[in-house]
């Protein structure tokens, strides 16, 4: 069976009818670039773990109606892994938001370290979200990681305290532990990255002093983005591995 093309249909529209509505940019998409026709079966899932076959009914440029053939549920991954990454004005931020989809974090903090480049904003940005969609449809992701911005070292520290493990990634030669797969199988974990100009050291101090443990990326200065990705495959190895 030829790979299904895949919409997102938001978790406030699922239907509990067996009927649903895409919304016209998707409905758009389904009709004059996929070119879809009644009877066709497409996929579609909220980003929340839930995805379903559906068969289209009606389907325009303005809107698609479906009924649904059957619906699954995936569950989260039992040991989530959280990426708090100092904010740079990084033009790798949109492939990062992506690639988190792929390797399957659970949430994405951006905070504003005394490095970091220019002014974090206030709330997520609408297409951060838009650009993790895309890669899901692509990947054949079902939850897509929440994304929020955090204007302080200290709010990082209020939102580790519900966390089983918090790590420090930096390339101190005080962090001699290497982070392995097997750290990041151990229940709930944040992993708190510098911007790309690296930590301060009072930084560090506050996180350490606050029971972060420090762990190395190896002996090679990895950039912002290249440390998030190396900490999202390991812990994908790790899920992989069982």
């Amino acid at each position: 069976m030829a790979r299904l093309n895949t919409f997102y249909l938001a978790p406030e529209a699922w239907p509990d009818t067996g009927r649903a509505s895409l919304s016209a940019a998707e409905s758009a998409h389904l009709f004059r670039v996929l070119r879809h026709k009644p009877g066709d079966t497409v996929r579609l899932f909220d980003g929340q773990g839930r995805y379903g076959l559906f068969e289209i009914v009606e389907a325009s440029k303005h809107e698609t109606k479906l009924a649904s053939l059957e619906v699954f549920t995936h569950p989260r991954p039992s040991s989530p892994l959280t990426l708090a990454l100092g904010w740079n004005k990084s033009s790798r931020r949109d492939w990062l938001l992506e690639k988190s989809v792929e390797l399957g974090a659970t949430q994405l903090l951006f905070w504003q370290a005394d490095r970091s480049q220019g002014t974090i904003p206030a709330v997520p940005k609408p297409r951060w979200t838009d650009r993790m969609i895309q890669a899901a449809k692509q990947c054949g992701a079902t939850w897509l990681p929440t994304v929020n911005t955090l204007n302080s070292i200290d709010e990082v520290i209020f939102s580790a305290k519900t966390y089983d493990q918090c790590l420090l990634l930096w390339e101190s030669p005080s962090a001699t532990t290497l982070l392995s797969p097997d750290m990041l199988a151990q229940g709930k974990t944040i992993a708190v990255f510098g911007p790309e100009g690296g930590l301060e050291d009072k930084e560090t101090t506050q996180f350490m002093t606050k029971g972060f443990t420090s762990v190395s990326l190896g002996s090679t200065i990895l950039r912002w983005e290249t440390a998030a990705l190396h900490c999202l495959s390991l812990a994908h190895f790790a899920r992989q591995s069982g």
